[in-house]
């Protein structure tokens, strides 16, 4: 289905760039064609146009009917899926505008998967090492952190850990931390990891970042058996699927602004592993799909 949009607006675009090609190429040549030629041009155009605008509209309305078999499936693939469970949402540097309904239908209210989003949690970056270092404890290394950088992938790993157990470091670093918190850590099922790092940092800001990224990273992987799942949209220009991969997250989605990577999405956060939606760093497009309750297939099992 998200090949199919991707076709449709490419067909889009090479028409009416053939169009304009036309156009310019028509009035370029004007002055040095006779009067009937360029009458039959304009005519040509006109009908070419006009062509154009009804394979457009016929191109829409396909588009349409694609988008609404997607809505009519996707519940039907994810009911239930993830019911009772407490997702966690951690944003590295930012939550996109853009992401945010992709995530809410998922795991946001009235979703057909049945999850609760129990926390959203926007990491600031580059890190603050001097309110971290007022944060920490006397006497811990962490309170070397204005000084001592190498502290800080320690202090990313617990409060990564904290995110998801509600343990103490979540309270103690979370205002240093952590520029927007809403629910609480606690009974996390699962985890959906965000990136948005932000764009000219300096070469010390930037490894500071590195060091808070990966320390965040390990820790989320570390707090028990909780899915940790790296996303992203398919139309996210320099994309981090390549840093969750090298961070060691067991699932990527590529595209969860399309129906098959929010079908993905839901089967990470179930415990499916890979790296799943359309982009080369993909390992295929879905986890194994389960077989609707009641179908010949489940009967089987």
């Amino acid at each position: 289905m998200g090949y199919s949009g991707r076709y449709h607006a490419a067909s889009l675009a090479a028409v009416f760039l053939a169009l304009a090609i036309g156009i310019l190429i028509g009035v370029g040549l004007g002055h040095n064609v006779i009067p009937a030629a360029r009458k039959d041009l304009e005519q040509s155009l006109k009908s070419d146009l006009s062509d154009a605008r009804g394979r457009a509209d016929t191109l829409q309305g396909q588009l349409n009917q694609e988008r609404g078999f997607s809505d009519q499936v996707f519940p039907a693939l994810v009911g239930g899926l993830l019911r009772g469970e407490r997702v966690a949402v951690v944003a590295l540097g930012g939550l996109p505008e853009n992401m945010k309904g992709d995530i809410e239908s998922v795991v946001g209210a009235d979703n057909p998967t049945g999850a609760e989003l129990g926390e959203v949690a926007i990491v600031r970056e580059p890190p603050d090492r001097r309110a971290l270092a007022s944060a920490a404890a006397q006497g811990t290394p962490a309170r070397t952190l204005a000084r001592n950088p190498d502290a800080l992938p320690g202090v990313a790993r617990r409060m990564g850990q904290a995110l998801v157990t509600g343990q103490k470091p979540f309270f103690r670093f979370r205002g240093a931390m952590l520029s927007r918190i809403s629910g609480h850590p606690g009974n996390i099922a699962a985890v959906i990891v965000v990136r948005s790092r932000p764009a000219d940092l300096n070469a010390s800001r930037s490894a500071a970042t590195d060091s808070l990224e990966g320390g965040l990273l390990d820790g989320l992987e570390r707090a028990g058996r909780t899915p940790v799942v790296g996303v992203e949209r398919s139309d996210t220009t320099g994309s981090s699927i390549g840093f969750f991969d090298a961070q060691g997250a067991p699932s990527t989605v590529d595209s969860i602004d399309l129906a098959s990577g929010r079908v993905a999405l839901a089967y990470a956060l179930d415990g499916a592993q890979g790296n799943y939606g359309v982009k080369s760093t993909a390992d295929r497009l879905l986890p194994t799909l389960r077989s609707p309750a009641g179908s010949p297939a489940s009967a089987q099992r």
